[in-house]
């Protein structure tokens, strides 16, 4: 329930409400209230305000982290503690969350996530893990991030499937992600993407037809996303579980840890990363037993995309990184069929290793994979990308680089250390930096770097190929 009065009409038009939170969110003490409520030095507030922010506009199609701020300079979000829980105060909220003077439930249990992970990540992690090994401690802190958000589910048979791919992608290709998911849908998987539009709302829209087809309830539609990224990327409408990780390592861990298989649908410099993130871990010795399906796949006119990605993941990794993956072309059915048959593989050896359905302990994510790193321009040039290295530290660090793109493309930090002193150089052996040069331009060229309709893209790079 909620008492709204509404401000100006329009597209900027905004409502004023008390809340209800909606949804799974804990009762809070008076101190974690006042972390919330106060602008202090951490952060805390200005973050909570960001966020709610961009819940409250879930389905807009935008990848400029300062536009929906501009848009609602005026928002404030505040949490007030009550004898009987607590109450969400919306100050001049956008109108689009509202249908007469009502929030939309679906927004307000979003809203309830950002809530209660702000509150959580900055109360309770710190005390998590201070008695084990450092990678150790940091899949902890991934896991209880993901319990508190009753996200992980015992007692039901692997079948949650994370899909990875750009939010600025042509209408066929995203079509063909709602084929995609249509097809997991009518074969009883749930769905796991970074929750923001494109290649991350498709499968999503497209398995909830299915669902209904097959009178499935209790769906899974789980958001990821992390603090740098949620304001350039609003939740689509269709996620009914939303998490938001303290940072990109962590992101990518949940996915990761919680998902049975993955499919890489076309993308940018985001999607690039996700899959060295994914492969530089499989390519650990250590994992060289353990079954985990990746599967790329598009629209046939996406096939050059992929023979793209294909020939720089060989040429920087060698042609063994080709067994950790396959490409299927144009064929949802065939996608879901080969998905079906590699999560059938990962429940037998689960069910062999004793290990659990719902979180992949067994799966060694080594250190580099979960320090976060932070993109200055300093850091950028430090990468070590050259031949000769394990082939899991040298994935770690061509991830860093894209993770670096993607800080420069649409991270608030990025944008402003761009504006500031100028692109990024990366630099490395010669033929793997003409390789990502000839695959960051196809990208530009392609238009999967941003959102077409804008200004014209101005890289935040420099790959220095001489």
């Amino acid at each position: 329930m909620n008492d709204a009065g509404a401000g100006l009409a329009g597209s900027n038009a905004t409502v004023s409400a008390r809340i209800s939170p909606a949804g799974g969110l804990d009762i809070l003490s008076r101190l974690e209230v006042a972390r919330l409520r106060g602008a202090s030095d951490s952060g805390l507030h200005g973050l909570l305000r960001r966020c709610a922010l961009a819940v409250l506009t879930s389905g807009t199609i935008s990848d400029d982290p300062r536009a929906i701020l501009e848009q609602y300079p005026d928002f404030d979000i505040q949490v007030l503690q009550q004898d009987r829980g607590i109450k969400i105060e919306l100050t001049k909220a956008p109108a689009q969350a509202f249908v007469d003077g009502q929030i939309i439930r679906g927004i307000n249990e979003l809203l309830v996530a950002v809530v209660r992970d702000i509150v959580y990540v900055s109360t309770q992690l710190e005390q998590i893990g201070s008695d084990l090994e450092p990678s150790d401690a940091l899949t902890q802190v991934v896991f209880e991030i993901l319990r508190n958000a009753r996200i992980l589910k015992p007692f039901i048979d692997p079948n949650l499937v994370v899909c990875w791919g750009g939010h600025s992608i042509s209408r066929e290709e995203y079509d063909y992600t709602k084929a995609v998911g249509y097809q997991l849908g009518l074969r009883g998987m749930d769905i796991c993407t970074g929750c923001g539009p494109g290649a991350m709302k498709g499968p999503m829209k497209g398995a909830t037809i299915a669902h209904a087809k097959q009178r499935r309830r209790n769906n899974r539609y789980i958001g990821i996303t992390e603090p740098g990224i949620i304001a350039a990327e609003s939740p689509n409408p269709i996620v009914n579980q939303l998490v938001i990780m303290p940072d990109i390592e962590k992101r990518l861990e949940a996915f990761v840890r919680m998902g049975h298989g993955i499919i890489v649908f076309p993308g940018g410099v985001g999607t690039a990363e996700e899959i060295l993130y994914l492969l530089g871990i499989l390519l650990h010795p250590d994992n060289a037993d353990t079954p985990f399906p990746l599967i790329l796949t598009g629209p046939r006119q996406s096939a050059p995309y992929f023979e793209q990605i294909d020939r720089f993941l060989r040429l920087a990794l060698g042609d063994a990184v080709a067994q950790h993956y396959q490409i299927i072309v144009d064929d949802p059915t065939a996608v879901a069929k080969a998905m079906a048959k590699g999560i059938d593989k990962v429940r037998n050896n689960r069910l062999d290793t004793k290990d659990a359905f719902f979180f992949n302990w067994a799966l060694r994510i080594p250190l580099e994979f979960q320090t976060p790193f932070r993109p200055t321009h300093e850091a950028m040039r430090a990468l070590q990308i050259r031949h000769g290295r394990p082939l899991h530290e040298l994935a770690a660090d061509l991830r860093r680089a894209f993770s670096g793109i993607v800080a420069g493309n649409v991270k608030e930090e990025g944008v402003q250390a761009i504006e500031q002193n100028g692109p990024f150089d990366i630099d490395g052996d010669r033929d793997i930096m003409q390789a990502l040069d000839r695959l960051l331009r196809a990208f530009v060229e392609q238009h999967r770097m941003k959102l077409p309709g804008g200004a014209a893209y101005v890289p935040c790079y420099r790959v220095i190929t001489g």
